[in-house]
């Protein structure tokens, strides 16, 4: 969703400097033009300055906040090659604040690995990394991460790791990712 049309914050709302990564409060009353609103974030450019909204905070901006995962259908056991195509999923959506191409696609996730804790509870290790180093988002989609692994019910614990080897470049991209992004 872009629009052209000013959102008023309806309250102070704890927002992310894009590309560097700082926390900052929003205030109430301020105009917001949203540039993206994919995954449940929303990038926002507010005086000037583009900014990113956890879906938490929608309501600031006039939104519903997005909703929790459903529980996986079944009262069985969980399987964890059941659960992977269920993670594989959550994290599509998350997406870096100034490319509307979600991380999997972009390839920046090199591994993601489930451990049984017990039946029904999983451990979920992800090795990412970004675009670029020095993007001080880093931090801010890796929270995002794990924020969507730990809301899906039968993972207990995630933990999301920054990695810089190897170097990210475009030819870890999916097709439709460059495709969506005009490189082919």
């Amino acid at each position: 969703m872009n629009s052209n049309e000013a959102k008023i914050l309806t309250r102070d709302v704890e927002a992310f400097v894009v590309p560097v990564g700082t926390k900052v409060t929003l205030k109430q009353g301020e105009s917001a033009y949203i540039t993206q609103s994919l995954g449940g974030s929303h990038t926002v450019v507010v005086n000037g300055n583009m900014f990113r909204i956890d879906g938490k905070d929608a309501d600031a901006l006039g939104f519903a906040a997005p909703p929790k995962p459903a529980a996986a259908a079944g009262s069985g056991p969980v399987t964890q090659d059941g659960l992977e195509k269920q993670v594989w999923e959550a994290l599509k959506t998350c997406y870096d604040p100034e490319i509307p191409v979600n991380i999997v696609d972009l390839g920046l996730i090199y591994d993601c690995h489930l451990t049984s804790v017990s039946e029904n509870s999983f451990k979920a290790d992800v090795k990412m990394t970004l675009t670029a180093p020095g993007c001080g988002m880093g931090p801010a989609l890796a929270q995002d991460v794990q924020n969507k692994l730990m809301n899906m019910e039968p993972i207990d614990e995630a933990n999301v790791e920054l990695v810089w080897d190897p170097p990210w470049n475009q030819s870890m991209m999916t097709e439709a990712a460059k495709l969506q992004l005009g490189l082919m």
